[in-house]
């Protein structure tokens, strides 16, 4: 039986929301615990915990934003349905649109130097107009994340473990 391929990934955590676990900064402190405790993920860095106001600026209470860096054997697929079930453990709620408050949001940034599921799908959604971005939503994964590099609270702490 062969071994699968390690992948590094990069994982963008926020939350402006208290949860089950506690405050802002104890559940943050949760998921990278339940993040590392992963069979097949393995944390090797992980930023400090920056405080950011929320976007669009009035839209809730300001966030807590870190980024790690993972080594998986897990595809990108496996390791955002591992992301969307430890945000869903921790009572994430979905149903308030784009941008919402929220408990925990982990965003899969990128995966190797993989591009998802094509260039030219990729270059659509870098390019869509904000306010296109207010109504629509991939319904796949796309890697890199297309908006990572509108995203200050994303590139502060993914420079951080860079």
């Amino acid at each position: 039986m062969g071994m699968r391929k390690l992948s590094l990934g990069l994982v963008a955590l926020g939350a402006n929301l208290a949860s089950t676990a506690g405050s802002v900064s104890e559940t943050l402190n949760a998921a990278v615990n339940i993040l590392h405790e992963e069979q097949h993920i393995t944390i090797t860095a992980i930023s400090r915990f920056w405080l950011t106001p929320a976007d669009p600026p009035g839209s809730g209470p300001d966030y807590i934003n870190a980024a790690a860096a993972i080594v998986t054997s897990l595809s990108a697929g496996q390791v955002l349905s591992r992301l969307h079930q430890i945000e869903a453990d921790f009572g994430r709620d979905r149903s308030g649109g784009r941008w919402s408050a929220r408990v925990l949001d982990l965003d899969l940034i990128a995966m190797d130097n993989v591009i998802q599921p094509d260039m030219a799908t990729l270059s659509r959604w870098i390019n869509l107009p904000r306010q296109a971005q207010l109504r629509e939503a991939p319904d796949q994964l796309i890697l890199p994340h297309p908006r990572m590099q509108d995203r200050g609270f994303v590139l502060g702490p993914l420079a951080e473990i860079a």
